[in-house]
């Protein structure tokens, strides 16, 4: 399916490995330019850049970029404007998914998953909202969540669930305000993904599957592209399930 993308610019956090990898590589195959911001294994993301480049025609860049710090948010649509000019798509997938029960949880620990999960994407929002008004541009903003946003979590990941499940209901809020602009502003919850953050043993949560398989990032990705594309330009303040058949709400 030929999503028109050619031409569009995306900022995708966490887009250098994992499912945000994937997104990004989908965005560079269906012809958008696409700043890949990352946070660790700088050397792996730029080997990851530099295939994009050689395989595809679209321009990928990396740029380092601590999603819960303002200063850094200010310099990576910086860096997009100095490059590209414009930014059309905002993709926030970069997050972070700690492990603690709440009886022994650190608040630090509390805190920090908010501020990435939730404070994150809020502020690179913002930042997208306002140059898109400024430019007088409809534009894209797509949020990865979970379907832990809806089902919570009973493994040990309850700070990671209620920071999806805020920013399931700051899509909606997001979405009302900024639908008179032609912003579309909507959410992707993946389930069980073949990643390295669901461990060595995903088959483990098959049984909780209806579908009975893991989902290749590349099968989430498609959707992200689908909802960045002119082809859902009716579509926002959704959260589309991507679980397999995890939610069925």
């Amino acid at each position: 399916m030929d999503f028109n993308l050619s031409g569009k610019v995306a900022i995708v956090t966490g887009g250098g490995g994992g499912l945000g990898a994937a997104i990004s590589e989908v965005l560079a195959a269906e012809g958008a330019n696409v700043m890949i911001n990352y946070i660790v294994d700088e050397r792996k993301v730029m080997e990851f850049v530099e295939s994009l480049n050689k395989k595809y025609e679209s321009k990928a860049i990396s740029l380092y970029g601590n999603i819960s710090d303002e200063n850094d948010i200010d310099n990576i649509f910086n860096k997009a404007n100095e490059v590209y000019g414009k930014v059309d798509i905002l993709v926030n997938c970069a997050g972070v998914w700690p492990k603690a029960y709440v009886k022994d949880m650190e608040v630090k620990d509390f805190r920090r998953t908010l501020k990435v999960n939730l404070e994150g994407p809020f502020m690179l929002s913002k930042k997208m909202v306002n140059h898109l008004i400024e430019r007088k541009s409809k534009g894209k903003i797509v949020n990865i969540v979970s379907q832990a946003a809806f089902h919570g979590s009973t493994s040990g990941h309850a700070h990671y669930a209620a920071s999806k499940g805020g920013l399931v209901t700051f899509t909606v809020s997001l979405a009302r305000e900024v639908a008179k602009y032609g912003i579309n502003v909507t959410a992707v919850a993946p389930g069980i993904m073949r990643t390295s953050m669901i461990g060595d043993n995903p088959e483990k949560y098959i049984d909780r599957i209806p579908l009975k398989r893991i989902s290749e990032p590349e099968e989430v990705a498609y959707t992200v592209a689908f909802l960045a594309s002119d082809k859902a330009d009716y579509i926002t303040g959704a959260t589309i399930d991507v679980t397999g058949g995890m939610l069925m709400r």
